[in-house]
């Protein structure tokens, strides 16, 4: 009797992983500050404000999100975190004739829980329906599109800044895209702001969007937020040392940057090098070919030189320039990195293949200072070394290989929506450039807001928005303002991009959604000065 009740007992504790608080976990983190809600004995940690871990056994596998490139399927299975008696085991099954085929097993990494599935010689002419299961009952079920190459148009939806600050779903970003039904999605960063919590934050992403990429390939690349920082100037990998991390380099440990990479970027194409950087952290700089455009993905913020103990300091931040009387020369010193060699040299290598294709870059911010007022209507800033428009030098060469492209730019980061024509030596020489809004854009807005109130010169003669033309930016940068969102308009500026590739025609459409806008209404309004079209020939 007292045999068989141990037995009983047994299967019980297998059967209900939650009953047994004193299970060891079979992997340690080799970090103990950040992912504590999901890491270790994380079924003991109390409940959080960002999403519920300890689901139903039969919800376990979170979402997948994939890329197919060259024929190559690469797909990342998201799981919530497992108890230490159930299998680390996901399996990938594909539809054949009626049939469901399980075509790979993988295992989970206990530190973020995901897994990778790559498939080679994948057939990408038609559509294959795909789900990813964990042992008998869960799973997660969507569709691996064909390439569309035979279509003239290709749409890219994009998306950046998914704000902490309203925890609640995406309804409206999700219909609204799924009605417009784009062919790829780009999450440009910031799919986190729980900075030390990345794991529970990307769930609560997942949980939020994952039905704009079930049934269509995405892109993610994390941005500072994601790794836990407020600004990343990645220097190479270097660990940093200074509060604001503006030394450069990495503030938390190598092992949670590598999770946070290996959850949002797995499933991209193979990196162009994969030479790792300092710490042994990843890249993941490719490009990814798509129904007939060339998508380059770029890291801004990896190689990048941090400006503490660089340049001299002009404002209370070695990264915030308030002095307008300052000499932008004496910042643009010879050893500055932004992209840095091995990315350039990506770029021209890129930018000379595969020709007939419509060019298109991707990455977190912009390349020049797009905004003057950053937070709040009294924090005007001259220029913020965050952004891509330093060091000049730089960004002249990205933009320049971007340019020799005939390639345009989409990039999010700065909450604040533009459409810029960048100038390299004059203005209207370098290539176009859409920073789409924030998702969620009721913290640290930012303003377009020049300290004069005056239009530039050749300004927008199409839209009714005040401030568009030639303008410096604070680096001495030249661009060209045609359209810009500030927090003032729907949305508080909130929602999304939307680009529309032409390649009978060789053009572009940028277009911007705000975010509480119905796009399945006939009378549905994109922002001020949208849409807005530009020639790729």
């Amino acid at each position: 009797m007292k045999k068989s009740l141990l037995t009983l007992l047994f299967i019980w504790s297998i059967t209900n992983p939650t009953a047994a608080q004193d299970q060891i976990p079979p992997v340690i983190a080799p970090f103990d500050n950040v992912d504590i809600l999901a890491i270790n004995d994380w079924w003991n940690r109390d409940d959080n404000p960002i999403i519920n871990l300890k689901v139903d056994r039969d919800s376990v596998v979170a979402f997948g999100i994939y890329t197919v490139s060259n024929q190559t399927l690469k797909l990342s299975a998201q799981l919530y975190p497992l108890y230490p008696k159930e299998t680390r085991e996901v399996r990938l099954e594909t539809k054949e004739d009626g049939e469901w085929k399980e075509i790979q097993k993988q295992k989970v990494n206990d530190l973020g829980w995901s897994a990778l599935f790559r498939v080679d010689n994948w057939n990408d002419s038609k559509d294959i329906k795909y789900r990813i299961r964990h042992g008998k009952k869960a799973l997660y079920e969507g569709l691996i599109r064909k390439d569309p190459k035979n279509k003239d148009e290709i749409v890219l939806a994009a998306l950046s800044c998914n704000s902490n600050q309203d925890r609640g779903m995406r309804e409206n970003y999700v219909r609204n895209i799924n009605h417009q039904d784009p062919d790829l999605v780009f999450f440009a960063g910031d799919q986190s702001y729980d900075h030390t919590e990345h794991t529970a934050a990307w769930l609560k992403f997942g949980l939020q969007f994952k039905e704009t990429f079930r049934n269509r390939p995405a892109i993610s690349i994390p941005d500072d937020h994601d790794v836990g920082q407020g600004n990343l100037w990645g220097e190479d990998g270097k660990i940093s040392t200074v509060k604001g991390s503006n030394d450069g380099g990495y503030t938390y440990h190598h092992e949670y940057v590598k999770m946070v990479e290996r959850c949002q970027t797995a499933h991209l194409p193979d990196p162009y090098d994969p030479t790792p950087i300092q710490q042994g952290i990843g890249v993941y700089y490719t490009n990814l070919p798509l129904g007939g455009i060339d998508f380059a993905i770029l890291e801004d913020r990896k190689f990048k030189s941090g400006p503490n103990g660089k340049i001299p300091q002009q404002g209370p931040r070695p990264d915030h320039i308030r002095n307008p009387e300052y000499d932008p020369a004496s910042i643009d010193l010879p050893e500055l990195k932004l992209l840095g060699d091995r990315q350039l040299k990506f770029l021209e290598d890129w930018g000379t293949t595969n020709t007939k294709a419509l060019k298109v870059v991707l990455s977190q911010t912009g390349f020049c200072g797009g905004a003057h007022i950053h937070g709040s209507l009294d924090n005007r800033l001259h220029a913020d070394l965050d952004s891509n428009g330093w060091p000049q030098t730089g960004r002249n060469k990205a933009l320049q290989l971007i340019k020799n492209a005939n390639a345009v730019h989409i990039a999010g980061d700065q909450h604040l929506a533009t459409v810029i024509k960048q100038g390299i030596n004059e203005y209207g020489d370098g290539p176009w450039s859409f920073i789409v809004p924030a998702i969620v854009n009721d913290y640290y807005s930012r303003w377009w807001w020049p300290e004069d109130e005056k239009a530039g010169a050749n300004p927008n003669p199409n839209t009714s928005l005040p401030w568009t033309g030639d303008y410096l930016d604070g680096f001495n940068n030249k661009i060209s303002m045609m359209a810009y969102v500030n927090p003032e308009s729907s949305s508080k500026g909130g929602g999304y991009g939307l680009i529309r590739f032409n390649k009978k025609d060789k053009t572009t459409i940028f277009e911007c959604w705000p975010r509480y806008t119905d796009v399945t209404q006939p009378n549905a309004q994109q922002f001020e000065g949208w849409p807005f079209t530009v020639s790729m020939k």
